[in-house]
């Protein structure tokens, strides 16, 4: 055996390949505030996806000789003005919260990212028209933005998952023109270009990649924010048609009994917030596991 063959075989044994997925796993699972909120997500989806099976009761029956009734064995949290059971309405609730979130964040991450992409690696004037549209809707608040646009459409699921989209996206396309600034000065960028690569080929095969991890942070912080929006939306009679079952709804309806019924917004409010701080903890989680700096040091 050589001399060169003798120091790759030692070399080999004393640096061991480290496996990235084992070492996403081990920084994100070692916080148990992470591990928290990803089993409070997992009950969500759980939730929504056996709604039929959990609720009691009809969420949508409305029975009158029942309105109001105090919580107890046959209606756990109680029922409200109409008569409907109010556990029934804040699981289907689960359903509502989770198709505006996702539904949204789907299509302003799309939006967003291919806009930010093509801007930041195009440029010249194609850079300056996108880039000037998106600093136009940063201008105003999301929310505010948000609940002009729902007003304009109309109440309902489609309406509210396009207004949040349309408020959500600059962030997406911000974001993502940054990264794709930086990442197209690599050397490794340079050179595919030198050897002839397309713009296509490069901006969805090279530079897309590379930016994915802080897009998935991002996403996965904006998925809170966004349930919490159409909740405030559908607090402000914007949002969900009334006839849904919609946490934020909920919380507007019970508002005029915080004094007698309390559990009629305080129920639904409390997994408004539960959710969302859920959410920002995954997110916080994903955010040291994919970091690239922190390898190494977590």
């Amino acid at each position: 055996m050589t001399v060169k063959e003798t120091d790759t075989k030692i070399i080999n044994e004393v640096t061991p390949r480290t496996s990235e997925w084992k070492r996403f796993q081990r920084v994100f699972f070692q916080r148990k505030v992470v591990l928290f909120g990803l089993i409070i997500l997992i009950i969500l989806v759980l939730t929504a996806i056996f709604a039929p099976l959990l609720a009691p009761y009809n969420p949508f029956q409305i029975n009158l000789k029942e309105s109001l009734q105090q919580p107890s064995w046959t209606h756990l949290l109680g029922t409200d003005l109409q008569g409907r059971d109010t556990l029934s309405r804040l699981i289907y609730g689960s359903r509502t919260a989770l198709m505006v979130g996702f539904g949204s964040v789907l299509m302003a991450g799309i939006v967003g990212v291919s806009l930010g992409l093509i801007a930041g690696y195009v440029g010249g004037i194609t850079n300056m028209i996108i880039m000037r549209i998106m600093d136009a809707l940063m201008g105003f608040p999301m929310i505010l933005l948000a609940l002009v646009i729902a007003a304009v459409l109309g109440s309902g699921i489609h309406n509210v998952i396009i207004a949040l989209s349309v408020a959500t996206l600059p962030g997406y396309a911000r974001v993502m023109h940054g990264l794709t600034l930086t990442i197209r000065e690599n050397d490794y960028i340079l050179a595919q270009e030198g050897m002839g690569a397309s713009g296509i080929r490069t901006m969805f095969w090279h530079i897309l990649p590379n930016g994915l991890p802080p897009m998935i942070v991002l996403i996965t912080l904006q998925l809170g924010a966004l349930i919490l929006a159409e909740a405030g939306l559908s607090f402000l009679g914007v949002g969900i048609d009334p006839t849904d079952a919609a946490w934020g709804a909920m919380v507007a309806d019970g508002r005029r009994y915080l004094l007698t019924y309390p559990w009629l917004s305080l129920a639904p409010g409390f997994a408004i917030m539960l959710v969302v701080f859920a959410f920002n903890l995954v997110g916080d989680g994903l955010r040291d596991a994919l970091d690239p700096r922190l390898r190494g040091l977590l």
